[in-house]
């Protein structure tokens, strides 16, 4: 199985990938999350670090059950070879109604057939109102007139 675009990555390649990443964890769908990341991947998010493939599936099932009404923007950083790095931003609201806006940087290394091995998250947060939210556009992927990041002044 291979995950195009394939290392080592370009401008647009780079650029594809980190989308391709959005798209599919604004699906908030665990199972096909998964699938992007190779059976051995690594990754340290906050102060958890699964390994495999399956540990993945059960941390973002775990994560999406908690962050309800998840929405997430990525954007390149930079990119070399068969690496890229990324900011986000991402908001949700717990089940008590509290909204929450995190911030990070990742990280990325991909294997030769375009799934990644190695994911590092450093991940800040804090809670918004309501009215603060910036990321309005319905469940799923985040529609390609909806301003990115930098956009946003985030």
């Amino acid at each position: 199985m291979s995950r195009p675009p394939l290392p080592p990555f370009d401008a647009e390649s780079a650029r594809e990938k980190v989308r391709l990443a959005e798209d599919g964890w604004n699906s908030r769908d665990p199972d096909k999350v998964a699938l992007a990341y190779t059976e051995d991947t690594r990754w340290r998010n906050r102060a958890e670090f699964p390994r495999g493939r399956e540990e993945a599936r059960k941390f973002l099932e775990r994560k999406w059950a908690k962050e309800l009404d998840y929405r997430l923007i990525k954007e390149l950083w930079v990119y070399s070879g068969n690496r890229i790095a990324v900011r986000y931003a991402y908001e949700y609201h717990d089940d008590n109604g509290n909204w929450f806006r995190a911030y990070g940087n990742e990280n990325w290394e991909f294997a030769e057939d375009g799934l990644m091995h190695s994911r590092h998250a450093s991940i800040n947060e804090r809670r918004i109102t309501e009215a603060e939210r910036l990321f309005r556009w319905p469940l799923g992927r985040r529609p390609d007139d909806h301003p990115g990041l930098s956009e946003l002044g985030l």
